[in-house]
């Protein structure tokens, strides 16, 4: 028997993402699943395409379902996570899907999501750049027992970003990110808007000027001045992210995919493409990886980096994992995909 686990939340899209993940994570062994109104059902009834575990039923959503856990997956909404984990042993690993422990600004979570703020975590980011006099992210994961995962519009526009920002060869004022994502980053709760009838052959903006993934990613990258434009899509799973932001220090495109190549060259689950290849929601669907391209817009001189990845892969239950194997010291890549599933 691998390391017990636990998922909260089991019952939406990123729960049952994460069930079939460590369904087949061969260090892993699931000893909980519990949901709200999915309590006491199969979780083949819910999640039909999960054949291993279809006899499984969900559990309440309580401390004491979660208990016999050694480390504990939150897909929960936000705002959810923090009561449960102030009642969970210590000894309890948690990685939350939700964005209750990611922000370090108190007055920022109020702004974005309000309610009382519950405090930040390590944030679980293995690739972001190491700063000065600081241990890396993924050494800070590694040792630490309560990660919060990322946002996944929030991870598509840091990978894209953090490492020019770092390098100093674009301005951290003036970046603007318009990204496009599937339905299923809505979560599964039925919604009129979210009826195909109302998706379909349509694309939505939303949120506009006010999405609650702008302190996250500001806060990730050191961006100091963000406008973010999410757009819904009439498509399952996916993100694409379009980062500009000015050049700076004479950076041209050339010395942008320098940065980009050299931050990402050992990474398994971020790829630079070649000169000329654009990313695609098609090419990463199914896998933890994300793909990246990066050139100069010829007429305003501006910097853009396009990404695409799963959003319920790297954007949430993907990255849950690494953060989790991490954690667990086992290799970041175990149970992971980096290959895409087409068509």
């Amino acid at each position: 028997m691998g390391l017990r686990v636990a998922v909260a939340g089991a019952s939406g899209y990123a729960g049952g993402e994460l069930l079939r993940l460590i369904a087949e994570h061969p260090e892993f062994s699931l000893v909980a699943a519990t949901a709200h109104t999915q309590a006491g059902a199969t979780l083949g009834s819910v999640h039909p395409h999960l054949a291993s575990l279809a006899d499984r039923t969900f559990a309440e959503t309580t401390p004491a379902a979660l208990a016999d856990a050694e480390l504990v997956f939150l897909a929960l909404p936000h705002g959810q996570s923090g009561a449960l984990t102030a009642v969970l042993p210590e000894r309890v690993k948690v990685v939350d899907l939700g964005a209750d422990h990611r922000l370090r600004d108190a007055a920022a979570w109020e702004r974005y999501y309000g309610g009382p703020h519950t405090g930040a975590w390590t944030y679980g980011c293995a690739e972001l750049p190491t700063l000065p006099d600081q241990p890396s992210p993924r050494s800070a994961i590694a040792t630490s027992a309560r990660v919060a995962s990322t946002g996944c519009y929030a991870v598509a526009s840091i990978l894209a970003l953090a490492p020019l920002l770092a390098a100093g060869v674009v301005e951290a004022d003036d970046v603007v990110v318009v990204a496009v994502s599937g339905t299923s980053g809505a979560g599964r709760a039925p919604k009129p808007n979210l009826l195909a009838t109302e998706v379909m052959g349509s694309l939505w903006p939303y949120k506009v000027g006010s999405h609650q993934h702008v302190p996250e990613i500001k806060q990730a990258t050191g961006a100091r001045s963000l406008s973010f434009t999410p757009v819904l899509a009439p498509l399952p799973r996916g993100i694409v992210a379009t980062v500009t932001a000015r050049p700076a220090g004479g950076a041209t495109a050339e010395t942008i995919r320098e940065v980009l190549a050299e931050a990402y060259t050992a990474e398994p689950f971020v790829r630079l493409l070649p000169a000329g290849g654009w990313p695609s929601t098609a090419a990463t669907l199914g896998s933890n990886s994300c793909h990246l391209q990066a050139t100069m817009d010829i007429d305003s001189g501006r910097v853009v980096v396009t990404s695409a990845l799963d959003n319920l892969g790297k954007g949430a239950a993907g990255n849950m994992i690494q953060c989790a194997n991490l954690m667990s010291g086992l290799a970041e890549t175990t149970g992971l995909a980096v290959n895409g599933v087409a068509p």
